[in-house]
Order: structure tokens, then sequence, then C-alpha cells
């Protein structure tokens, strides 16, 4: 597999690229966020900067999960709840705080991967009356209806209409769709409303609030039409 670690030239230390070298992993780096945009194609999944010299890191975490499915790890200094929830609606698919340890790194980079491999292994066509949702392409369909939807939209769309009638909490997920660990989440908070937006963005471009419920102070469940 092979990996783009994108970020500054002066805070990327030698000892990364050489620790993920020694445990099989072919590293390409960026120093800058137009080199990330530039070099991320050709990469199985992208260590983000979120502190890049040029371009905003959240600004390249979007423009990449704009047109790419390709897994992204952020990275922030900050230690704050909010950037790590900016990035992960920019479209990463974990964000953590700086400094980590190495062997968490390693084990979130796979814990990613098997979850972007994962929806590949599910139940490759899903059909709930005029809805159709294809994971081998990606493809949501309403009747003739191609439906657009952003990465994290389809995950979840994917997830909830795979479990129909079952009540998804939304600690369950943030830990499977966007890979946060698995905490409680109050009502209005940060996490939560995350959730709640792209649940709002389903339902809008679905044309109805039928198709996913909310269970107050719980979570989801997909009940169709």
């Amino acid at each position: 597999m092979h990996v783009l670690l994108v970020g500054d030239e002066s805070r990327v230390s030698d000892c990364l690229p050489r620790g993920l070298r020694q445990q099989g992993y072919g590293v390409v780096t960026a120093h800058t966020g137009a080199q990330a945009l530039k070099a991320y194609s050709e990469t199985d999944l992208v260590l983000l900067d979120l502190q890049l010299p040029d371009i905003a890191g959240l600004e390249v975490c979007r423009s990449i999960r704009a047109i790419s499915d390709t897994p992204i790890i952020s990275f922030t200094k900050e230690r704050s709840e909010l950037v790590r929830v900016l990035g992960l609606q920019a479209g990463s698919d974990d964000c953590l705080d700086k400094p980590y340890g190495f062997r968490e790194l390693v084990a979130r980079m796979e814990a990613v991967m098997r979850r972007v491999g994962g929806i590949a292994e599910r139940t490759k066509l899903i059909e709930h009356g005029a809805l159709r949702i294809n994971a081998a392409t990606r493809e949501v369909l309403l009747g003739d209806r191609l439906i657009e939807t952003s990465r994290k939209e389809f995950e979840l769309l994917h997830y909830l209409a795979s479990n129909p009638g079952v009540v998804v909490s939304r600690r369950r997920l943030m830990a499977d769709i966007w890979g946060d660990p698995m905490r409680n989440y109050p009502a209005g908070s940060t996490v939560s409303r995350t959730i709640d937006t792209h649940v709002s963005i389903l339902r809008r471009k679905l044309g109805s609030s039928a198709w996913i419920r909310t269970v107050r102070g719980v979570g989801f469940i997909f009940a169709g039409q």
C-alpha cells in the first residue's frame, strides 16, 4: 500500500516515513497543499497535516474529497474537539491530535482501510421500493433519478439501509462511519450536529424525511417508504 505523507518540511520528521517503510508501506511525501493535490491520486491513503504553508489543510481535504474516495487521516496540533470535527466534516476518515503514537497511527491506518474495503464486501445491491443503493458503483438511484452523494453520505445511507428497521445510535455511527471512538455524544454537541447535518442532507436529496427517521435521544432508523 502506498501512503502520501503531507506536511510542512520543517515539521515532518524522517522517523515517520522510515517507520512506515519498515512496516511495509510505500511512502510518498508532499510538503505543500499544492503538491498534495497533484500526488494523492497515485496513492492509497493520505496522511494530511492540517497546518500547511500554502493552502489550508481543511481546504486540501475538501478538494480531494470532492473528486475522490481516497482515504484521508488528518492531524492537528490544536487538541480541540472542534478542529477534529471540522476535519471530519471536510472529508477526513479520521483525525488525530499531535503528538500521536506511531503504533496508534498504524492501527488507525489499518482501521480506516478496513472500513473503506468493508463497504465493498457488504451487500452489493440494496433495494427498498424505488430506492436502489449499489455498493459496487457507489450509486444511489431513486426510480430513474441518480442521487449524487458525498462519500460520507453514501456510507451513512448504505449503513442504515443495510439494517432496515434497526435503531442505530449516534455513537455507533460515529465509530463505524467516522472512525471516532465509542463515546456518548449529547444532543446538540458538535459531533451530534455532524451526523444530524448528514442525515438532513440525505433526506433532502431523497425528497422525504420518511426514509430515515430520528429516534429521539438514541439515533436513527431506516424505515423506507
